[in-house]
């Protein structure tokens, strides 16, 4: 964050993010009314493996590291694959919660949302075949401050189930490829 956005009040935090989300908004509209295959956006990472077990994953212009704990062969020097895909799922959400509590004229005071997910090591290791290699379940508890009514919230919070594009990663199916090159 910018020290100009540490300092502001947030009513002009509030009043950036709408402005923010409108101007988006409207780019994105006129952008697919002009060709709808304009909306098809295309993300892409890699990774080089470093370390133990550690990944340095470069995304457009960021870098990060991806690591294991000590008990699961790494060194512990950053959050696991699986942090990271939480951590995505709340950020996702948190993007999604905004986009549409300014377009549903809901006003959201603060917003913090926490996540567990439970995962079986028998599946990872090959233990038991039957048992999945990701997450068994994930839970989100999100804590929402404002003026408006539980329902209002819970209209919010249905909205964003229906559109956040993480979740809708981990509650359905995504087909996966991959192709190995040997150099």
């Amino acid at each position: 964050m910018s020290e100009s956005t540490l300092a502001a009040t947030p009513a002009d935090l509030a009043a950036d993010r709408s402005a923010r989300l409108a101007e988006a908004g409207a780019f994105w509209t006129q952008r697919i009314t002009q060709d709808a295959q304009n909306a098809r956006l295309t993300y892409k990472a890699a990774g080089v493996a470093v370390g133990s077990v550690a990944t340095r994953i470069s995304a457009g212009k960021h870098q990060f590291t991806v690591d294991e704990p000590a008990g699961l062969a790494g060194d512990d020097a950053a959050a696991s694959p699986v942090e990271y895909a939480l951590g995505a799922l709340i950020a996702c959400q948190v993007v999604v919660y905004r986009l549409y509590a300014d377009q549903l004229g809901i006003v959201v005071d603060d917003l913090t949302i926490e996540a567990e997910g439970d995962l079986d090591v028998r599946g990872l290791f090959g233990i038991d075949p039957s048992v999945r290699p990701g997450f068994q379940d994930v839970r989100l508890s999100v804590k929402i401050s404002g003026p408006e009514s539980q329902e209002r919230y819970e209209e919010l919070r249905r909205t964003v189930e229906s559109r956040c594009p993480v979740l809708d990663l981990f509650a359905n199916l995504t087909p996966v490829s991959a192709v190995l090159t040997k150099v």
